[in-house]
Parts: C-alpha cells; structure tokens; sequence
C-alpha cells in the first residue's frame, strides 16, 4: 500500500517543486514557442544567410540531449563569466532545446500553406514579415496545433531535468523527500501524480482544440 503520510508530511515541498516545475514550464513554453517561431521563419526565409542560420540551429540542437544544452547553460557559461542559477539555467536549456523541435513543426505548417496566400498579401502591399506575421503564420499555428500541443507535453515532462542541477522543481523535491524518508516508490509516484495533474488537462485542452478547429473547418 502506498503509504499517503509521506505526501501529507511533506506537502509543502511538493507543492514548492510543483509550483516551480509551473513557473518553469510558462517561461520555457512561451519563450521556446517565440524562439521556434524564428527560427521557423529563417528555415524559409528568401536569404540563404538565415536558411544556414535556421537549419544549423535546428540540427545541431534536435540531435543532442537535453541534459547536455542545461549542462552547459549551468557549467559551461561560467567559463565565459555567465552565471545562472540552477533554475535558470535549467529553464533556458529546455527553452532552447524545445524551440528546436517546434521551429520544424511550424516549418512544416509554413509549407503546408498554400503559396498563393504569401502571394497575395505581397500584392496586397505588405512586406515579407507582415505577410508572414498577419497571414501565413496563424495559418500554420493552426494547421500544427496537435504536434504542437505533444511539444508542449513533452516540455512539461522534460522539465523533470532540472531536478539533475538542483533546479528546485518537482524531481528535485521528490529526489530531498526521499533522501529524507529513505522511500523510493511511494515518493516518485507522487512525483508522477503531480506531473499527471498538469499534462492531463493540457492533453484534453488540445484535443478539444483540434476538434473545434475540424469542425470550423
């Protein structure tokens, strides 16, 4: 039987690491979302500078672990006289890896759009960024709203690393629980249980979305 005494007697510092692993997730989520949406822009962008540019960072940061970029974000910018807390540092590092993977998702909502739509906002007298801004972009979001909401999942759950550098989220607590109660299992399925309360929700929020978004169509 799970033993539910360890979650009462220790509540306030799951609910610290829940409360962080939130705070994290907002920032990592809103930021990689802007940062993907870049470098999504510069994968099809007219300018073969920018093409590189996008291309490199997305394959460079797609085909290396996760717990590698938040290592270097907390061990590696020291060196050059940057120091970010543990919570940063873990933060930044999931914010930059997971703008990679929706910079290719937005990609490939980009070129699902009919080409006839950027056209006809150039003729319209907007320039490349407006038309991009104001007619082609919320065109993709739409189209990749159910690969975009498993990258959200994903970030949710890839959160977990900051846990590795003591980043005050919901692993790291759990990982001071245990230590302190000499428990392994009953701990970490607490852990779980607090990680389900967030992706849950989030899982069913999209799934309504794109069935909204079918039947509008």
């Amino acid at each position: 039987m799970i033993d539910f005494s360890i979650l009462t007697e220790h509540w306030g510092m799951y609910m610290d690491g829940f409360v962080n692993t939130i705070k994290a997730s907002l920032i990592a989520l809103v930021a990689s979302f802007v940062l993907g949406t870049v470098f999504a822009v510069f994968r099809i962008a007219p300018v073969r500078v920018l093409n590189a540019i996008g291309a490199a960072y997305v394959e460079f940061i797609r085909n290396i672990p996760l717990i590698l970029v938040v290592f270097f974000m907390f061990v590696g910018l020291p060196v050059v006289g940057i120091r970010l807390n543990p919570f940063m540092a873990g933060t930044v590092g999931l914010t930059i890896y997971t703008s990679a993977f929706i910079a290719e998702t937005l990609r490939a909502g980009i070129a699902s759009v009919p080409k006839g739509q950027m056209e006809a906002g150039r003729s319209s007298g907007f320039g490349y960024v407006e038309t991009m801004r104001y007619i082609v972009l919320p065109q993709a979001v739409k189209m990749v709203i159910p690969p975009l909401g498993n990258q959200f999942l994903n970030l949710i759950k890839n959160s977990s690393v900051l846990g590795v550098i003591a980043g005050l989220d919901l692993m790291y607590y759990g990982d001071l629980v245990s230590s302190a109660t000499f428990v392994t299992f009953d701990v970490y399925i607490f852990v779980a249980l607090f990680y389900l309360v967030l992706t849950i929700p989030l899982s069913l929020g999209v799934r309504h979305l794109e069935r909204r978004m079918a039947r509008a169509r």
